[in-house]
């Protein structure tokens, strides 16, 4: 064989999860097709992961006894995984990813930057809803989806078991109720405990006019340039000209076109839970209970979420941010930045068991030391060190001085646990 000059060599490298997996079968056809169905092109390459055949195992290597085989499965982090809404758009509006990205950079700046008057944060949710429509979305297909693609960071169900043992707890959340029924059931937490988005698609009439419409509609959105919001931005005439003529021409699409449509009722009959309803839910939710807003620990990771904590910090009650973003941050007393949900039961236990006072002075010298000192739950403890056995996450009391420091860090954290795409939206 002759000698082969290699000029030069090339690799990618992608943020992913990888696993292997054993599988085996009664018999080696059984197997075989098993093994090769799974990493074939229409499941791996289509399905958007990749996949192979690592190597075939005979009955003494294998857990059963039966012929095996190990596979490999690498699959991309998507960042819009964590939004059951964005991947929806993505996966039944051409370019739903952009189309998802330019509407949500939009409802920011209404409900942050301009604070267009009855306009509550999160309306993406209701502004979407019309060229949903337009693409056959139904209720059904909606639910099946949501079941299929929930995404929880880690210990979310056993933070949500732990805290209803100890404590009144509460789910509220700007997502579809279709996204809200089938969390609850794989999290085992009681719809009626929760406060969401409702919405039914398949009441509402379109037109064949209408679909065409708003399709076009839809994709002139997604070729837009997303968005530029410049910090502190108050009014339309700080943004830069070409975002001006992109944000009248979207005011124009929402306020003008789509309201003389039948689908215009998504905008005036579904109320988003976000802003100023999660805030009213956090009101409901005491009444309900007959206790005070003192008792309240509320945690919340976005611009969804100030309200609400505006509402429980200045009554006082305890505002956490839990991988927050800007917005989160600066209305929030206390920051974690964390990849695993147990910090918030921690949180709650010390809470229940100490008041507010007490809690922010054990979290203001987090450590193990205090906290054994503190008596929390023995359990908790024990994951606790478990998960973490050199150094515990990240929490901090957030102060007028560490505040843009928080924010950074806690920006950053967001998109690496949650994925940059949706770490940047609000």
């Amino acid at each position: 064989m002759s000698k082969t000059v290699i000029e030069d060599t090339y690799a990618e490298a992608f943020t992913g999860i990888y696993c292997r997996v054993i599988v085996t079968a009664d018999d080696e056809q059984t197997l075989r097709k098993a093994a090769e169905d799974s990493t074939a092109t229409p499941s791996v390459v289509i399905g958007r992961t990749e996949g192979g055949i690592e190597k075939y195992l005979t009955p003494r290597e294998t857990p059963d006894k039966r012929v095996g085989a190990i596979l490999q499965f690498w699959g991309e982090i998507n960042p819009k995984k964590t939004f059951a809404e964005s991947l929806l758009a993505e996966n039944f509006i051409p370019n739903g990813d952009k189309f998802f990205t330019n509407i949500s950079l939009y409802d920011d700046v209404l409900a942050d930057s301009l604070h267009k008057p009855g306009y509550n944060a999160g309306s993406t949710l209701k502004l979407i809803l019309p060229f949903f429509k337009a693409y056959g979305i139904t209720d059904s297909q909606m639910e099946d989806f949501s079941s299929r693609n929930i995404v929880l960071i880690a210990n979310s169900k056993a933070t949500l078991n732990y805290t209803q043992k100890i404590v009144d707890s509460f789910i509220v959340s700007t997502s579809y109720e279709h996204y809200i029924k089938a969390l609850c059931k794989i999290v085992d937490f009681p719809y009626k405990n929760t406060y969401c988005t409702k919405v039914k698609l398949d009441k509402c009439p379109i037109t064949p006019q209408e679909k065409e419409r708003l399709k076009e509609i839809a994709q002139e959105i997604a070729q837009m340039p997303p968005i530029v919001i410049p910090p502190n931005a108050k009014t339309l005439d700080d943004f830069s000209n070409s975002d001006q003529t992109l944000i009248q021409r979207l005011d124009e699409i929402f306020w003008g076109l789509i309201p003389k449509m039948f689908v215009g009722k998504f905008l005036t009959d579904v109320v988003t839970v976000g802003g100023e309803q999660k805030a009213e839910a956090i009101r409901d939710i005491v009444k309900r209970l007959g206790v005070e807003l003192e008792d309240v620990l509320y945690v919340g990771d976005s611009i969804t979420d100030v309200e609400a904590f505006k509402l429980v910090r200045t009554n006082g009650g305890l505002a956490i941010s839990f991988n927050g973003n800007s917005y989160a941050v600066r209305e929030a007393e206390v920051a974690v930045l964390s990849d695993s949900n147990l910090v918030t039961a921690v949180i709650a236990d010390l809470f229940c068991k100490l008041g507010k006072k007490q809690t922010l002075k054990v979290l203001s010298s987090w450590s193990y030391q205090v906290l054994n000192k503190n008596k929390l739950d023995e359990s908790l403890l024990k994951q606790l060190s478990t998960l973490y056995p050199d150094a515990l996450p990240k929490v901090q009391i957030v102060t007028a001085k560490n505040m843009e420091s928080l924010i950074n860090e806690s920006s950053a954290f967001r998109k690496k646990v949650r994925g940059v795409a949706v770490g940047r939206l609000g």
